[in-house]
């Protein structure tokens, strides 16, 4: 069994971080030592590039300003980040590189650093593993001992670097390496290949008995061994070009024993004889990195831990629940909330968790034009939601309007100070104008896009900040625009590769995109805060605004975007279509009470109409509808139908085709899905001759003989490893024990001495309504934590062999 666990524990990798800015840029490589190029940063595990920035105007200090964050699915060695010089005539010049082993990135992790280039030298780009075997052996003939000889085989590689994006064609090169002696031998070629098999054997006479012939053209005494060593080189075969240096590796032949076999794991190292520079030259990078590494565990291990998480929208108050606590105790570290938002949402517990949370917040808030606008736990989960949930959305309404603006090229400046010679200002805000119309009109037509999930949490905070500020119209949209506007859209126009919408952009479009960014942030804020021109501070904007006040855009942000988003308007989800329908009332069941209706569903109630657009015959307020589930074809023998369970009585329904039927069933289900009164059984038949025909059950009130369709949330297919995010919550409380337990001490120091005591200043960093629950909460995470502790003591037992492929022996260099 404990093998089985063990099989089970997963070592996952992930980095996070920005790449800032550069200082100083030296000159680089080249026959012309140019300065004045534009340049770009890439990002390698060992020799592999997995990100690029895009390319930056001519600066010997750029600001890059990229995040990046990626998961690593394999071991690796060390992280570089290089800085390029952009060529347009040959391949981009190297300007220098910052290098991190592994080993030493927790130095770094969680803030900003600036470290110094240094050179990117050919000889010192290597990376990879070879596996030796080794044995110094007596030799022994007819007259007696005629010396040693050393053995050694070339087994295998891996890991070695790519060659211009492809597979290289290695070799090795064996070398017995002294004062006075260097003998080489050579391998096979293997063809197309970072993980090379060798099996190759090779022998050198190492030492002479005095009594053996000497006929070599050199002799080595036995004291020489101590200056012997066994040198293994691995190249490219480039055929024509010269061969590519790829890593060596050095034993010292001291290190073997007569008759005994050393096999072992080395790690490819660099020449040591390379090119020098002064780093000085090359300038600085400022990066700001977190490397995290999780040993994940079978899943029953994190059962405690994630049920204690889960109960955290119930608990009253919400501070006092396990996910309020961490992010109070973690406040200051913004990875923080992203693995507790992403373990709600996979068991539909978010939009409870940051209903209360945001309630809280709103207590705490004086003026209503100050709703969400800090960096609050509120906030912070609800811009990591939308980032998770909102990625198609975001995709199907701006990626065509970016992709456009992007390859048009056309020029968008109306600052006075940065026009360039020849522009038209004019132009120039025509040109903008119709940009941000486009923009603007992709947004406010794609609320019937909005991911449901997003459209609950939304009405959520209209009605907390309405409850709050009952007073104020327009709080109903401020608390909506400032996440939707300023904090989703706007973001997203301005930084389109941080939220997958293109790969990057060129640099000619950043000012555009930065200046319809600020207008879609002011229109949507101004939507719902009623701001006056006054308030530009700069007077082109001062202008250009008033071309969208004429137009009444500001008006559509709240009649066309913001009231479908709240649910505020009757909004029509499907126009009439023609349906057959019979209701279960007292006739008697048959063809004839079946009637061709138009059927007609709204975000507020669904009705049938005798005739398209005519008066309702009949309608149900959406929000008594119970269930929404197919019919059983035997039930009145007709295909394609569906049931509404309303509190009245139920409505069969027969589509007009298999397709719309689904799409009926699918639209239902969303309307109705946060209804409180949902069934969780229904009938998939119906009530005839006394006994309902499905489980024959006499009781027309009997509960349902078969489950109800969980409605799962429109376009929110998430692909979550609950245990992995359970485990870095678990590594977040870990690494903040001290202030878990500054916190118990509050909650017992303020239990104990009622009312504002010194110690309540002290801690007031921590947000305490109930000190007694807020213990309770706390000591639960304590013993589950301990028990945690536990396991993976248990499991990190064992350490891999130095020498072994997973911790290989780091040899010599030149």
């Amino acid at each position: 069994m404990a093998e089985e666990d063990d099989a089970r524990i997963r070592i996952l990798q992930s980095l996070r971080g920005k790449i800032c800015e550069a200082k100083n840029l030296g000159p680089v490589s080249g026959p012309n030592r140019q300065r004045d190029l534009c340049t770009f940063c890439t990002i390698s595990l060992d020799q592999e590039e997995v990100f690029r920035t895009k390319v930056f105007d001519k600066s010997v200090s750029p600001f890059y300003g990229e995040d990046f964050y990626f998961e690593i699915p394999r071991p690796f060695l060390c992280l570089s980040f290089y800085v390029y010089a952009k060529s347009v005539f040959q391949r981009d010049l190297p300007v220098g590189k910052v290098s991190i082993r592994k080993d030493d990135l927790c130095k770094y992790s969680g803030k900003e650093h600036w470290l110094s280039l240094q050179p990117v030298d050919p000889n010192s780009e290597v990376q990879g593993k070879v596996h030796l075997e080794m044995r110094l052996n007596e030799v022994i003939t007819e007259n007696g001992p005629a010396g040693q000889h050393l053995l050694v085989r070339i087994i295998e590689c891996q890991g070695l670097p790519l060659i211009s994006g492809q597979n290289c064609d290695p070799y090795a090169t064996v070398s017995l390496v002294g004062p006075a002696r260097s003998d080489q031998k050579k391998t096979k070629v293997k063809k197309k290949t970072s993980n090379p098999h060798f099996e190759e054997t090779f022998f050198f006479e190492v030492t002479r008995s005095s009594s053996y012939s000497r006929k070599s053209n050199f002799q080595v005494e036995e004291e020489d061994i101590e200056k012997l060593e066994i040198k293994v080189d691995l190249w490219n075969n480039a055929n024509l070009a010269q061969d590519v240096f790829l890593g060596e590796t050095r034993v010292p032949v001291k290190v073997l024993r007569n008759d005994h076999i050393h096999k072992a794991w080395y790690l490819l190292q660099p020449k040591g004889n390379g090119s020098k520079s002064k780093s000085d030259d090359l300038g600085s990078l400022r990066l700001k990195l977190t490397y995290i590494e999780d040993t994940v565990l079978p899943s029953a291990c994190y059962t405690p831990l994630c049920n204690l998480l889960l109960k955290s929208p119930d608990v009253k108050p919400i501070s006092a629940s396990a996910a309020h606590i961490l992010g109070d105790i973690c406040r200051e570290r913004y990875e923080v909330v992203l693995p507790m938002v992403r373990l709600l949402l996979h068991h539909n517990r978010f939009v409870p968790f940051v209903s209360a949370v945001a309630a809280l917040e709103l207590d705490n808030t004086q003026e209503a034009n100050t709703i969400f606008r800090g960096n609050s736990l509120a906030t912070r989960c609800i811009d990591d939601m939308m980032k998770i949930v909102g990625k198609n959305y975001l995709t199907v309404t701006l990626k065509p309007v970016i992709d456009e603006i992007c390859e048009s090229y056309k020029t968008c400046e109306i600052d006075p100070i940065k026009l360039k010679e020849g522009d038209n200002v004019e132009v120039n805000k025509e040109n903008l104008q119709g940009y941000v119309q486009k923009v603007f009109s992709s947004i406010t037509q794609s609320s019937s896009s909005c991911p449901p999930l997003m459209c609950d949490v939304f009405r959520s905070l209209r009605h907390l900040a309405c409850k709050r500020f009952s007073a104020d119209p327009h709080v109903q949209y401020s608390a909506v625009s400032s996440f939707v506007f300023l904090r989703f859209f706007a973001v997203a126009v301005l930084s389109p590769h941080s939220f997958q919408l293109r790969s990057h952009h060129p640099v000619s479009i950043s000012r555009t995109l930065t200046l319809i960014s600020k207008t879609i942030q002011t229109l949507g804020s101004w939507g719902s805060l009623s701001k006056k021109l006054s308030s530009f501070k700069e007077t082109y904007m001062y202008d250009f605004f008033k071309s969208f006040q004429e137009d009444k855009c500001i008006e559509k942000v709240k009649k066309v975007f913001l009231n479908i988003f709240l649910n505020l308007d009757l909004v029509s989800v499907f126009e009439y279509r023609e349906v057959h329908k019979r209701g279960q009332g007292k006739k008697r069941l048959g063809k004839k009470n079946f009637k061709k209706r138009w059927l007609r569903v709204t975000n507020r109630e669904l009705s049938y109409h005798k005739h398209k657009g005519k008066e309702a015959i009949c309608t149900i307020n959406v929000k008594d509808i119970q269930a929404v589930e197919k019919l059983d074809e035997s039930a009145f023998n007709r295909k394609n139908m569906f049931q509404v369970v309303h509190s009245e009585k139920i409505l069969y329904v027969q589509a007009g085709n298999c397709v719309e039927a689904s799409e009926w069933l699918e639209v239902l289900g969303q309307v109705t899905r946060c209804n409180e009164g949902r069934l969780t059984t229904f009938h998939p038949s119906n009530y005839t001759g006394g006994a309902w025909q499905c489980c024959k059950s006499q009781s027309n009130n009997a509960p349902g003989c078969k489950p109800c369709t969980t409605i799962m949330l429109a376009s929110l297919q998430l692909d979550i490893d609950c245990d992995r995010e359970t485990e870095r919550i678990f590594s977040l409380l870990s690494s903040n024990n001290t202030k878990l337990q500054d916190m118990e001490d509050a909650c017992a120091s303020m239990a104990v001495y009622q009312g504002p005591q010194r110690e309540q200043e002290e801690y007031s960093k921590f947000t305490i309504q109930e000190p007694k629950e807020t213990f309770q909460t706390l000591k639960q995470l304590r013993n589950i934590m301990e028990e945690l502790q536990r396991q993976h003591n248990i499991r990190n037992d064992t350490t891999a062999q130095y020498g072994s492929l997973d911790n290989p022996i780091v040899g010599k260099t030149s």
